[in-house]
């Protein structure tokens, strides 16, 4: 049984093969485009899971569609007559697109895939990111949140996973959301909407949450866990360029100008601590929802999806001050992973087949290219490999690392990685001057294998493998973190990744050496990719990355190229 799964038009488009129940392939239509986020129908992406399994769309059994394009179009019809005429500007775009193609998804796939209209089916957003995070997920039974933006009406909803049966038991509507909230106040900080609130959750470790009661009033929470924004606050129900309002400035005084300074340096820390302020609130939101969700099902596990999941440091602050003791996340929690859910979600819920699959790795996407480019050094010795590129990290170079099939989802987790000594404070300012081109506050991360995490990092209980998807902020220990300047945060913190000798036994290998020769078994790890571009597809993309910034040396499967 091969199932297509489909996510487009709003941001992070893609799509995911499962075979009988087990996934086959997954690719985000950006790592094909070069377009970050790319929202577009993600073509190029179906033709890779295609010829990964090995057919042609018309062997496929289903083709599924992520969300219910009638049930969207409702919601933004109803709310921009409600908002007429502030939404007139609104209105017309919208229309010029949903009665374009949008609203007839079923032709567009048919006659984009050539596939029978009959074998495609629709589900509903917020089932399919419930999906994406239980059936992948180790247990057999489980609490289910998922928090986003907003899908068709829902931002917010409750789950239940039994055995191989999923339940979606409330939710809450648009415009009362905490990932547009979240969203809204992350453009208000000059920030781009849907790729901006990464850098505002690293901003908040640098700021104080003194801004805290302001926002906190403009969201109220009831006493079932349900809750309200003030939308008086908020333009994002009508207008498409502006999602914040001028309440919202006179709580917080003038919006930033993207092309301004950011202000998160000690005497002037205006923007961390609106930051900081904002994470508060989010991490309290998440905290009441979890506790409410709880009296409905009160599961020991929590399955966590939507956007808002890629917020570590929430994710850490519900494991450790929620009601449940164990935790997964799967690592494309977002729209993209969307596309895995909606295959999957009809895979055990409308034809009724029994779980057989446990995600523990992310690696489903395209494999590099088999001949070498030019200048490529080739070194067969796996050993002697391992043994120049510690050499090399210990010289204080930046290694580009490609292997195998890149990674589901946003983060790069050892196939598509830039890698550094994590031991030198400088390492941080230089990748993120002189590699990355981005802001000076943003952190990077940890790799450590698992036999060693516990040495660097307060492990939580619980998390399982949401820390193999870099899925959750860890607490350094007082007596090693000066070891790891480099890969810490501010606040002495890592989106830690526990790599796993099983999984992923080349980088494991990597990071043994690299201890065994200095004494600290850890790397930095962050994405291999350049400011505003997605992460590397692979070695044409990853030697065009060496060419055009301050990297050192690549390594793509056993060959070495060096920086002109």
């Amino acid at each position: 049984m091969d199932i297509l799964g489909i996510s487009a038009f709003y941001h992070d488009a893609a799509a995911a093969l499962i075979r009988d129940g087990i996934p086959i392939a997954a690719a985000q239509e950006e790592r094909f485009t070069r377009k970050k986020n790319d929202p577009s129908f993600p073509n190029r992406a179906i033709r890779y899971c295609l010829r990964d399994g090995q057919i042609t769309a018309r062997d496929l059994d289903w083709v599924v569609f992520y969300e219910k394009p009638l049930r969207k179009f409702e919601r933004i019809l109803i709310t921009h007559l409600k908002h007429f005429p502030r939404s007139s500007r609104a209105f017309t775009r919208a229309m010029f697109l949903w009665l374009g193609d949008r609203l007839w998804m079923k032709n567009r796939i048919a006659a984009e895939l050539g596939v029978e209209p009959r074998k495609i089916l629709f589900t509903e957003h917020h089932q399919s990111h419930a999906a994406s995070a239980y059936f992948p997920s180790p247990f057999n039974e489980a609490a289910i949140l998922t928090v986003d933006g907003v899908g068709e009406w829902a931002t917010t909803t409750f789950g239940i996973g039994s055995g191989d049966n999923l339940e979606i038991i409330s939710e809450l509507h648009f415009p009362h959301s905490l990932g547009l909230l979240y969203s809204a106040i992350t453009a208000f900080l000059g920030f781009q909407v849907n790729e901006g609130e990464q850098k505002v959750m690293g901003l908040a470790a640098y700021g104080k949450p003194i801004y805290l009661e302001q926002i906190q009033s403009l969201i109220n929470f009831s006493k079932d866990g349900s809750f309200e924004l003030d939308i008086s606050a908020f333009r994002y129900p009508f207008d498409p360029d502006k999602s914040f309002g001028d309440r919202l400035t006179t709580l917080l005084g003038e919006a930033r100008d993207p092309q301004k300074p950011i202000l998160y340096q000690s005497g002037n820390s205006r923007h961390a601590d609106i930051a900081a302020s904002l994470q508060k609130v989010l991490e309290q939101g998440l905290i009441t929802l979890t506790k409410e969700l709880y009296k409905h099902a009160p599961s020991k596990n929590l399955c966590l999806a939507g956007g808002v999941a890629l917020n570590v440091v929430a994710n850490r602050k519900i494991l450790d001050q929620g009601p449940f003791d164990h935790i997964f996340i799967p690592p494309a929690p977002g729209d993209a992973g969307g596309a895995l859910g909606a295959a999957l979600y009809v895979n055990h819920v409308f034809l009724n087949a029994r779980r057989c699959y446990i995600q523990d790795h992310a690696f489903l996407g395209e494999t590099i290219n088999t001949e070498p480019f030019e200048g490529a050094r080739e070194i067969s010795n796996e050993d002697d490999l391992v043994d120049e590129v510690v050499s090399k990290l210990i010289e204080g170079k930046t290694v580009g690392w490609v292997q195998g099939r890149f990674e589901w989802g946003p983060r790069s987790l050892g196939h598509r990685s830039l890698l550094a000594d994590p031991r030198d404070p400088i390492m941080k300012h230089h990748i993120n001057q002189n590699i990355k081109h981005r802001e000076m506050f943003r952190p990077f991360a940890p790799a450590v294998t698992k036999e060693w995490a516990n040495k660097y990092f307060a492990m939580p209980q619980g998390s399982g493998l949401a820390t193999q998807f870099m899925s959750l902020s860890i607490p350094a220990l007082h007596e090693n973190m000066h070891k790891i300047p480099a890969a810490l945060h501010v606040d002495h913190t890592g989106r830690a990744q526990l790599v796993d000798k099983v999984v992923n036994p080349l980088i494991h290998k990597l990071i043994t050496r690299f201890g065994e020769e200095t004494g600290v078994h850890v790397l930095l790890n962050t994405s291999l990719n350049l400011q505003g571009e997605p992460i590397v597809k692979g070695e044409e993309d990853a030697i065009n990355m060496l060419n055009h910034s301050g990297m050192d040396i690549l390594v793509a499967e056993n060959r070495i190229y060096d920086s002109v």
